[in-house]
C-alpha cells in the first residue's frame, strides 16, 4: 500500500510529531520556533485541510502553527485557537473554568488523531526527483489534489461519530473533518521519497452541534480502499498531464503486481529501495530462526513453514531492527542534485536515460497506447473483483470495502493511466454484490445493519476453488536445512552456508489462487458471450462451470440449436487457446500480463483438475452404466440455481 495509518496520542504529539515530523523527520533544535526550524530543514510549512475548518472559523490552506497543533492534538482535543478563545472569554467576564470549557471540543480524549502517510509509486517520485521544475510542480500538484480527494471520500463515506450507550449510534460528521498536512522529501536511506503526513483530528461535530470523536476503527478498516483510490487518482492525473501510461510490474513473485509508470527502468527503482534490501536481508535471517527454533526439549517451537501472518510479524520486527537515523535535512534543490549524481554513479542506468527520463517514459506510453485499448466491461470487472476478494479472504467472507478496494485496483489495471468516470468504482461494486454475492449478515447490533458493515460471500462454494496447501507437521531435526518443499523431508545444509543462502519454505500465497479463479471465470464468460452474442446468459452458471470441479471445455455450439445454453463437457481439460490469445487482445483482459510460465502452470492445474474429475466420475459410475446419466449432486444443484439473498441461504453458502 502507498497509504499508511497510525494512531496519534496526546503525549506522542510532544515526543515525536512536534520534534521531528513537522520539520521533515529531522531533529528540531531545542527552543527553535517551528517556522525557523522548517526553513532550516528546507521543508514547506504545514497547511490546514478539510471541510471541518469552516466550523472552527478557519480556512483551508492556512499555515499550521505550533500552538494550534498543541491544542488540537497535544491537549486532548481542544480548539486549535483555544488560547485566543479563552482570552476573549476572560476579557468578557467569564470565569477561568467557563473560558477553558469554551475552548474545548467536547470531551477530552487520549487518542487525538490518526497519521495518514501518502506517497506515490516509486516511478512517479523518480520522475519528480529527476525531472525539470515544471515536472516537479505538476507531480506535487497532482499529489496534493489526490490527498484532497481521498480526504473528501473519508469525510463523505468513511468517518462516523459514535455516541449513545456503548457507541451504538453512528452519524457522519456533516461539517467535515480537520487535518494538518506536512510535506517530506526523502526517505531514511537518503533516497528520494515524496510523501505527506496528514494529521487527521478525531474531533467532529454532530447535527445537534455537540462534538464527538471519529471511530478510528472505521479509518483503519478503509485504509486499503483509500490507498487504492489515491494510487488511481495520482497515476491518472500524472499520466494525463505529462503524456504517460502505466503498466503492471511484479515486485514479489506470487503477489499482486503494482501499477508503475512505463518506461522508467527497474534499476532506478532498485536504486531507491536500499532500505527495502536491508529489511529483506534481516527478514531472511529471522525466517530461518523461526523455522529452526527449538525449545528446551529439542522440539520445534513453531511450524517448519512461514505463514503469511508470521511473515508479516517478522517483517515488522525486521523494519524496527534496521531502522536508521534520518540524515540531516537539506533544501530540495540540493537533494535533487545529489540524487541525480548518486543515481548516475550507482544505479547502473546511463546518464542520458536519467537526464531524459520523462522522454523515455513518453515513448513507452506511446507504444502502450497504440497496443492496448482501455475497454472496461462492468460485468467482467464485477466477476473479477468478486472472485479475487472471495479467494483472498479466509472463509470467503468479506465486506463492501473489500470489493471497493479491489474495484479501484481493477480500474487502475485496465485503464493504464487514463481517467475514469466518477462513481464507476461504486457501479462495479454494486454489480458484483447484486450478481455474484450473497448477504449473510446476521446483525446483533446497530452497526451490523449499516451498508458498509454487511457481510457477504460469493454464490459459489469455497470447495470449488483450488485447495490451499496445508502446513506440514513439525520438522524432526531443527539442525537440518529447511525443506524447499514443505511436503519433503529436510536435507542437510552444506557447511558454511549463511543466512540468505537457503530457501525458506513458505505457505503458498493466496493471490495466485485469486488470479487463477478470476482468469478462468472471465475467459469462460468471454467465450460464452461470443457464442451467444446478442442475448443474455446466466453469469452464475458459467462461473460455476469454470471452477476447478468442472474445469472442462464447453461443447461446440450447434448452429441449429443456437438458442440453447452451452453445456460443460466432462471429457477433457479446458482449452488454453483463448487464454493465450488474451495477451494479443486489446481489451482489459490483456492487462493481466499472463506470461508463458504462468500459462504453463495454469495448464498443469487444469489438466490435474480434469483428471481428478474423470476419476471421481469413474468411481461413481457402476459397470455397464456408462450410457446412463450421472447423478447430480445436491451441491451442484445449489451452486447452479440462482439464490436469493437471505440469512439462511447465506449460512448454507458460507459453509
Amino acid at each position: 500500500m502507498t497509504v499508511d495509518i497510525r494512531v496519534i496520542r496526546a503525549g506522542q504529539m510532544y515526543r515525536y510529531y512536534l520534534r521531528e515530523t513537522v520539520v521533515g523527520d529531522g531533529r528540531r533544535p531545542a527552543r527553535t520556533p517551528l517556522r525557523d526550524a522548517q526553513e532550516q530543514a528546507g521543508v514547506p510549512v504545514g497547511r490546514w485541510m478539510g471541510r471541518g475548518l469552516a466550523v472552527l472559523g478557519m480556512a483551508p490552506g492556512e499555515e499550521v502553527t505550533e500552538a494550534q497543533l498543541r491544542n488540537l492534538f497535544g491537549e486532548r482535543g481542544r480548539h486549535p485557537d483555544a488560547g485566543r478563545i479563552e482570552a476573549d472569554r476572560l476579557a468578557a467576564g467569564d470565569s477561568p473554568k467557563q473560558a477553558f470549557k469554551a475552548g474545548a471540543l467536547g470531551r477530552r480524549v487520549t487518542v487525538t488523531g490518526v497519521d495518514f502517510v501518502f506517497r506515490p509509486q516509486p516511478t512517479i517520485y523518480l520522475l519528480w526527483a529527476f525531472g525539470d521544475e515544471e515536472t516537479r510542480r505538476v507531480i506535487e500538484a497532482v499529489h496534493e489534489r489526490a490527498i484532497e480527494r481521498v480526504l473528501e471520500w473519508i469525510e463523505d463515506e468513511v468517518a462516523v461519530i459514535r455516541y449513545g450507550k456503548d457507541g451504538i449510534y453512528r452519524v457522519r460528521p456533516p461539517g467535515g473533518l480537520v487535518a494538518a498536512r506536512f510535506r517530506h522529501y526523502e526517505a531514511r536511506s537518503g533516497r528520494p521519497l515524496l510523501h505527506d503526513h496528514l494529521l487527521l483530528s478525531v474531533k467532529g461535530q454532530r447535527l445537534d452541534g455537540k462534538w464527538g470523536s471519529i471511530h478510528t476503527t472505521a479509518l483503519y478498516e478503509n485504509t486499503v480502499a483509500a490507498s487504492a483510490l489515491y494510487n488511481e487518482l495520482v497515476a491518472a492525473e500524472v499520466c494525463e498531464a505529462l503524456g504517460l501510461a502505466t503498466e503492471p510490474r511484479t515486485v514479489t513473485p506470487g503477489r499482486r503486481p503494482v501499477m508503475e509508470i512505463a518506461g522508467v527502468p527497474q534499476e532506478l527503482i532498485r536504486w531507491t529501495s536500499r532500505r527495502s534490501d536491508q529489511i529483506t536481508t534481516c527478514l531472511t535471517e529471522l525466517e530461518h530462526e523461526y523455522v529452526t527454533a527449538v525449545d528446551h526439549d529439542g522440539a520445534p517451537r513453531f511450524l517448519p513453514v512461514v505463514s503469511e501472518r508470521a511473515r508479516a510479524k517478522l517483517n515488522q520486527i525486521a523494519a524496527r531492527k534496521t531502522r536508521p537515523h534520518k540524515p540531516p535535512a537539506r533544501p530540495l534543490a540540493q537533494l535533487r542534485e545529489g540524487w541525480k549524481a548518486s543515481a548516475i554513479l550507482t544505479s547502473g542506468v546511463t546518464a542520458d536515460v536519467i537526464t531524459s527520463l520523462l522522454e523515455h517514459a513518453r515513448a513507452a506510453a506511446a507504444a502502450i497506447r497504440a497496443r492496448v485499448a482501455a475497454v472496461l466491461d462492468v460485468a467482467l470487472a464485477a466477476v473479477d473483483i468478486a472472485a479475487t476478494v472471495f479467494v483472498m479472504n479466509d472463509g470467503g467472507r468479506f465486506h463492501r470495502r473489500h470489493l471497493l478496494a479491489e474495484a479501484r485496483r481493477h480500474l487502475a489495471l485496465v485503464l493504464r493511466g487514463r481517467r475514469r468516470d466518477p462513481g464507476l468504482d461504486d457501479q462495479i461494486v454494486t454489480a458484483a454484490i447484486s450478481t455474484h454475492c450473497l448477504d449473510i449478515t446476521e446483525p446483533k447490533t446497530i452497526r451490523g445493519l449499516e451498508a458498509d458493515y454487511r457481510l457477504y460471500t460469493a454464490r459459489w462454494a469455497l470447495s470449488d476453488l483450488p485447495a490451499r496447501r496445508r502446513p506440514p507437521g513439525p520438522a524432526p531435526d531443527p539442525n537440518r536445512q529447511p525443506p524447499a518443499d514443505p511436503g519433503e523431508p529436510a536435507e542437510p545444509r552444506a557447511p558454511g552456508q549463511d543466512a540468505g543462502e537457503w530457501e525458506i519454505p513458505r505457505v503458498p500465497l493466496q493471490y495466485e489462487r485469486a488470479v487463477l479463479a478470476s482468469t478462468v471465470v472471465r475467459e469462460q464468460l468471454r467465450t460464452t458471450a461470443t457464442a451467444v452474442r446478442g442475448r443474455a446468459y446466466d453469469v452464475v452458471a458459467h462461473q460455476q462451470a469454470a471452477m476447478p470441479e468442472q474445469l472442462l471445455a464447453p461443447e461446440p455450439a450447434d448452429p441449429e440449436h443456437d438458442d440453447q445454453e452451452p453445456k460443460a463437457g466432462r471429457g477433457e481439460a479446458i482449452d488454453l487457446t483463448a487464454l493465450r490469445a488474451l495477451r494479443k487482445s486489446r481489451t482489459d483482459v490483456e492487462a493481466l500480463d499472463l506470461t508463458a510460465d504462468r500459462l504453463r502452470r495454469l495448464q498443469d492445474v487444469f489438466t490435474k483438475a480434469g483428471e481428478a474429475a474423470r476419476t471421481r466420475a469413474a468411481r461413481r459410475t457402476a459397470p455397464g452404466d456408462a450410457d446412463t446419466a450421472h447423478p447430480v449432486r445436491q451441491d451442484d444443484q445449489q451452486a447452479h440455481r440462482p439464490q436469493q439473498p437471505g440469512p439462511r441461504r447465506g449460512r448454507e453458502a458460507g459453509r
